[in-house]
Parts: C-alpha cells; sequence; structure tokens
C-alpha cells in the first residue's frame, strides 16, 4: 500500500482553478462565481483578514447560513495561514459561546440577526464579532488579493476545527488540517466520479464535514457547486428542477422526508448520484429512492465520523442487493476490525472499527485526554501505520468483504444525521432547576433514525404535566431543535445496574416506566 501522499494532497487554497476558469463554480443567492472568480474572492477574503492584523494560528469563526463569505472561508484561512472553526447555524448563543471560547477564536462573523442574540452572553472580550454585510463589501473594495503564497504549501498545518458533540457533555473541537481537507475532497471525487459538467445541491450544513466537502470535492472535479438553506423539502426538489441538479447529498430522516414528495421529472432524470451519511439506509427507503429516480441514478450509502472524515462507501452496483451495508474503505483510508486483544477478528466476528491513513485528523483541540483515548496508535496490523482513530463503533465484515454497523459502544445519540452527547441535554435540563435528574436515550424512531427519549426525576413534588410543559420552554430556548426530546417521561426513581448507577440500557429497552 502507497503511504506517501506529497505528490497527491495539494494546498486547500490552491484548488485546480486552471481546468476552465471561465467555468461557474459558485452559485449563490447573491450570484454566481466563475473558478476565476472564486479564486480572486478567495484572495480578496484572504487579505482582508491578514490587513485587519490576525496572524498565522488565529481562530476565525463562522456563523451563517450558506452565503458566499461562509463558502470561501474556508480556503481563503489557509492562505491567510489561519484556522476556520465554522458554526452550524443553527445551534443557539450558548453554545456558540462555548465555541469561540473553546477555540480561542479571535474573530466571528455573523449576520445582524444572530449578533443581537449574542448580547446576553458574555463572548470573550478577546473576540472581535463582525457582521457579515460589512466584511462582504470590505472585501469588494480590495485592490491586491492575497495569493498562495510558500506558508500555504504546508500541507500538515491547521486549516480547520470542527466541533462536534462529545460523549462526555460539551462540543470538542476536532483538527483537520489542510491535506485532511484535500485529500478528502479528492477521495470522495474519485469513488463519486464527480466531473465538470456536474452541478452539486449543497443541503448539508457547511459546519459538517461532508457539508463542507460538498463544496471541496465538486470544485476539485471542476464542477459547480449551488449551496441551499432550505425550509420544506418542497423546497430541495424545486432547487433540483431549476438548477437542474445532478448530485444530491442528504442524511436518512431528509430522504424520509423527500421520498414522501412528487418528484417532477426535471427533477430527478438529471439526478446521476445520491449519497447519504449520518446515518444507514433502511431497504424500504432504497426501494422507494430507486422508485423515484430509477436504475440512472446511483446511490451511495456510506459512513464517517468527524475523527477521519470519511472511512466507507457501498458501491452504488451492489445496494439493491446489500442495503444495509456500510460497504469497503473510500480511496486513502484502511479499514480494520479490531478484536479486544487488539488484533483483526476473523471474518463473520464483531469488533471495532479502526481507521487508519492520511485523513486522520489531528486529535481534539486542547484536549490530550480525549485525544488519547480515540487516536491511538494503530493496530500492528496496519500497512499505515501511525495514529489511528478507534472508532467505538461495533463493526463485522462478511465473506464478500463488506462491512456492516452493529452498534455503538458509548451513548451517542445518532438523530437526524446529528451525533448527540446526552450528557450536553442532561447538564441544560438540571441547569433549568426544574429538575433533579435527567437521561437522555436514543430510541429507534422512523423519521430520524434515532429521536431523544428524555427521563426525569423533578427537583421537587409537583405536577407532572406543569414540569414537562415547562421543561420544554425551557430546553426550547436553551437547545438547538435537533438537540429537543420527542418524549419527555417523569419517573420517581432511576433504574441502577450493579455499580449502583443509571442503568441507561434499560431505559432505551423498556421504554416508559
Amino acid at each position: 500500500m502507497n503511504t506517501d501522499f506529497t505528490n497527491v494532497a495539494f494546498p486547500l487554497d490552491r484548488l485546480p482553478w486552471g481546468k476552465n476558469p471561465e467555468a461557474t463554480a459558485l452559485v449563490t443567492r447573491s450570484g454566481s462565481l466563475s473558478y476565476k472568480m472564486l479564486n480572486h474572492r478567495v484572495g480578496a477574503l484572504a487579505r482582508w483578514l491578514v490587513d485587519r492584523g490576525f496572524v498565522k494560528g488565529d481562530r476565525i469563526a463562522t456563523w451563517l447560513p450558506k452565503t458566499e463569505l461562509a463558502c470561501i472561508m474556508p480556503l481563503a484561512a489557509v492562505r491567510a495561514r489561519l484556522v476556520h472553526v465554522p458554526v452550524n447555524p443553527v445551534l443557539k448563543p450558548a453554545q456558540v459561546q462555548h465555541i469561540v471560547a473553546d477555540s480561542g477564536a479571535k474573530l466571528l462573523i455573523t449576520n445582524t440577526g444572530r449578533i443581537k442574540s449574542l448580547e446576553d452572553t458574555l463572548l470573550d472580550k478577546a473576540c472581535a464579532i463582525w457582521d457579515d454585510s460589512q466584511v462582504s463589501a470590505g472585501i469588494d473594495d480590495i485592490d491586491e488579493p492575497l495569493d498562495p503564497s510558500d506558508m500555504s504549501e504546508d500541507t500538515d498545518a491547521l486549516a480547520a476545527i470542527l466541533y462536534t458533540s462529545g460523549s462526555t457533555g460539551r462540543p470538542k473541537g476536532v483538527m483537520l488540517s489542510s491535506a485532511n481537507l484535500s485529500l478528502g475532497a479528492i477521495s470522495v471525487a474519485q469513488y463519486l466520479k464527480l466531473e465538470n459538467c456536474d452541478r452539486t445541491l449543497c443541503v448539508l450544513p457547511l459546519s459538517f464535514d461532508y457539508g463542507q466537502n460538498q463544496l471541496l470535492s465538486t470544485w476539485y472535479a471542476g464542477g459547480c457547486a449551488y449551496p441551499l438553506d432550505y425550509l420544506t423539502p418542497r423546497d430541495v426538489i424545486k432547487a433540483c428542477a431549476r438548477d437542474q441538479i445532478t448530485t444530491l447529498a442528504a442524511v436518512p430522516p431528509l430522504w424520509v422526508q423527500l421520498v414522501d414528495q412528487i418528484w417532477p421529472v426535471e427533477a430527478a432524470v438529471p439526478m446521476c448520484r445520491l449519497t447519504n451519511s449520518g446515518g444507514a439506509l433502511t431497504p424500504s427507503l432504497v426501494r422507494q429512492l430507486r422508485s423515484i429516480f430509477g436504475d440512472q441514478t446511483n446511490i451511495y450509502a456510506m459512513y464517517g465520523l468527524t475523527e477521519a472524515f470519511r472511512s466507507t462507501y457501498l458501491d452504488p452496483a451492489l445496494i439493491d442487493n446489500n442495503p444495509t451495508s456500510m460497504g469497503t474503505a473510500i480511496p486513502f483510508a484502511e479499514i480494520m476490525v479490531i478484536g479486544s486483544d487488539g488484533e483483526l477478528v476473523a471474518t463473520g466476528e464483531e469488533g471495532e472499527l479502526v481507521h487508519a491513513g492520511p485523513l486522520v485528523a489531528q486529535g481534539y483541540w486542547q484536549d490530550e485526554v480525549r485525544t488519547a483515548e480515540r487516536f491511538k496508535p494503530a493496530p500492528s496490523a496496519s500497512e499505515y501505520g501511525g495514529i489511528a482513530v478507534w472508532s467505538g463503533d461495533t463493526v463485522r465484515r462478511e465473506d464478500d468483504g463488506l462491512l456492516y454497523f452493529v452498534g455503538r459502544t458509548d451513548n451517542m445519540i445518532k438523530s437526524s444525521g446529528n451525533r448527540i452527547s446526552p450528557t450536553e441535554v442532561e447538564e441544560v435540563a438540571v441547569e433549568s432547576g426544574m429538575v433533579a435528574e435527567a437521561v437522555a436515550v436514543g430510541v429507534a424512531d422512523e423519521r430520524l433514525g434515532h429521536a431523544i427519549c428524555l427521563y426525569i426525576r423533578p427537583a421537587e413534588v409537583q405536577d407532572n404535566q406543569d414540569v414537562e410543559k415547562e421543561l420544554r420552554k425551557y430546553l426550547k430556548r436553551n437547545l438547538p431543535n435537533f438537540m429537543h426530546p420527542r418524549d419527555i417521561i417523569v419517573v420517581k426513581e432511576f433504574p441502577k445496574n450493579p455499580n449502583g448507577k443509571i442503568d441507561r440500557n434499560a431505559l432505551a429497552k423498556n421504554g416508559k416506566l
């Protein structure tokens, strides 16, 4: 196995602009950009950042919808030798405050409405806040955009910190190098067989690794990206028809909504590929997608984790007969199934998925303890060696080489494509003052994959309906929508395991107590 990527990875700010500089690269509400203009705008934003005194290694956060500024910041940050910290637009001020403080961001770029929502928070005074319209106006006035420099060619340099829910509470920042991002773009463009004629509708949040990769892989292939902030599934379908979209990525809950809609011919026929991540497709969902798009559209099932971007994909020719499979390793990834003894397990046996290779991130930002728990030396069987990501997911490999997901070994909840920390939901519930104890568990849900069921023991004797009603109001104010519990169940006491700890598995298995 070739482990030399010197001639493969490219500096993230040097996308292959030269394939066709006049081809359209990006279409947003504010207009379209050719590859030549995209390069110019990246350089102008990089110059704007440098002119304001930001220096190598400074963290720059964005809390934005899918604007032009949000799309070009990953490239501009690298060119200016800065580190981009994208914040999910659906997060509430409390979560934004944590990310800004934890990352030590020197600048937060957002819009007027979000700036007003931050007035009651205590953002670090070292972090400046700029309105995105002011920044856009500022880069319009740049006469000499910043060109790529020798410094930006350091592909091992930290390029981004993506925040993902941690199993012990607050979100943790995953550190990604320029090589992590550029090799991810090359890998996805290769196995999806993207071409310069492709048009990608980008509906996933740009703060997610795959959401960001929708842009980078499309640009690497020379195609055109169409970022979309949608309100309803119909918005997605209308955009597919309007822009003759060829590539659409989504998570299972969105697919469930999309297959319930009527797809006009002009939206379905141009579609070359559908890609799924953030949860497994079901056999019935695959059949529904096939009934809408026919055999001419390839359906790609994928598995990934932010700590290593993407691990596996299923060849679309196999999905009809193997709809629940995770597939095999993507380009640049080595995937092993490891037993408790640290060795490869036999075919058909269950073990932990371990990912080695150049897509492995650099660890968690300023968190040596949790980095050591997840990022460990690769097993002796690894051909790549070095540091590997031990996923915490149990999988098995069958005789045909295909991998199958079995379950998680931690308590993380996967809902609507989001990895949710139960602890984060529980802490907010207890902070309300209405709850003495809280336990959040994931329960199967047809539309969400898993929904959050929150068990609570009230802080004092009171009407259960009043507690549930008031707690829902509090959680709505203090948690993003995807963290809201579907069910709130009041209990007098929690079941305990032999060690005296709350038995989460019993709660998830037994349902209402």
